[in-house]
C-alpha cells in the first residue's frame, strides 16, 4: 500500500525581490540575538515559552521521528539544584580539567564558574534527545540522525525565543547527566542535549566585544 501525501498548500511564493527583503530583514533581526549572562527577574508567561518549544517541534527530524524532549522550568527549587550541580562541574572545568588551551579561548568572553543566571533567569529549558522512540514514543524504534535533529530543533527554539523577545544562552555542563535526575527523565531513554537559558535581559546587561566577532560570508561560504 502506497503512503498516503497531501497536497502542498501552505507554501507562499514570492517574487524574487521579496525574497531579498525578506531574506535581509531575517539576517538583521537573527543579528540582533547576543548570548546575555545578565538576565532580569522578570517574569515571563508559561503560553510564551509554550509557543516557542511548538515552532521548535516543527523541525525537520530524521524519519520525522522528533527525537527530542523539552523540559521548561520555572520552579526556584529546580532551578537552584541545577546551579547547585553545574558550578561544582564549572569550578572542576575551570580548575584545570578544561585544559590550558580551552580556558584561554575562552578568556575573551569573561565566563568562569559562577552561574547566577540559572537561578535568576525566570525559565530554564533542558533540552533532551532521543535514541529511540519513534513518532509514537514507543521506545523499542530506533530513531535516526538523533544529534542532528535535535540541533536543527534547538536551533528553532533559540530563534523562536528571540523573536519573541526574550535573550537566551545556551550552557552546556559536562557531564550533564545529572540534569536527567533533576528534571525526572530517564537518562536511558532522554540524553540531556542542552540548557537554554531564557528572560529578559538585565538592564546592566553587556556582550563581550569577542562574541560580536562574525566571520564574514566568504570565509564560511563557497559558491560553485
Amino acid at each position: 500500500m502506497s503512503e498516503i501525501h497531501h497536497p502542498l498548500t501552505d507554501f507562499i511564493k514570492y517574487s524574487e525581490a521579496e525574497m531579498l527583503a525578506r531574506a535581509t530583514e531575517q539576517y538583521a533581526e537573527v543579528k540582533r540575538r547576543h548570548s546575555i549572562r545578565m538576565f532580569s527577574d522578570k517574569p515571563v508567561p508559561q503560553d510564551i515559552i509554550a509557543k516557542c518549544i511548538e515552532t521548535a517541534a516543527t523541525a525537520p527530524s530524521g524519519a520525522n521521528h522528533q527525537p527530542w524532549h523539552f523540559v521548561a522550568i520555572s520552579d526556584p527549587k529546580v532551578k537552584a539544584q541545577i546551579r547547585e550541580q553545574a558550578e561544582a562541574l564549572e569550578r572542576s572545568f575551570y580548575d584545570g580539567r578544561a585544559g590550558e588551551e580551552w580556558l584561554e579561548a575562552l578568556k575573551p568572553l569573561g565566563t568562569d564558574a559562577n552561574k547566577s543566571y540559572l537561578e535568576k533567569a525566570p525559565w530554564l529549558i533542558a533540552v533532551f534527545s532521543q535514541k529511540r522512540g519513534g513518532i509514537e514514543n514507543d521506545q523499542d524504534t530506533t530513531n535516526y540522525y538523533v544529534h542532528e535533529s535535535v540541533g536543527i530543533a534547538t536551533g528553532f527554539l533559540l530563534q523562536a525565543l528571540h523573536h519573541a523577545g526574550l535573550g537566551t544562552l545556551t550552557h552546556t555542563p559536562k557531564p550533564m547527566s545529572f540534569l536527567s535526575k533533576v528534571c525526572n527523565r530517564d537518562n536511558d531513554i532522554d540524553r540531556p542535549y542542552m540548557l537554554i537559558v531564557v528572560g529578559y535581559p538585565d538592564e546592566q546587561a553587556t556582550i563581550p566585544d569577542h562574541a560580536t566577532k562574525k566571520k564574514p560570508l566568504d570565509e564560511i561560504c563557497t559558491f560553485v
